[in-house]
């Protein structure tokens, strides 16, 4: 029988792959979720999701 990891493993790196086309309220979703309880890597995975995904930057903040 499979692990539950590996399908983990599986649908984490599938998001990876269509972040950018996701809405923005499921890619949040999802982006907290993954970091619930995990402060010290919620600047590593949206740098890596930035890097990937450009147009998931947020705005500069106004001035």
């Amino acid at each position: 029988m499979t692990e539950p990891q590996t399908f983990a493993s599986l649908l984490g790196e599938a998001a990876i792959v269509v972040w950018g086309d996701m809405p923005r309220d499921i890619q949040e979703a999802l982006f907290e979720t993954a970091m619930r309880d995990r402060s010290e890597l919620r600047h590593d995975l949206a740098c890596l999701l930035h890097e990937r995904h450009p147009r998931t930057q947020h705005p500069a903040k106004p001035a």
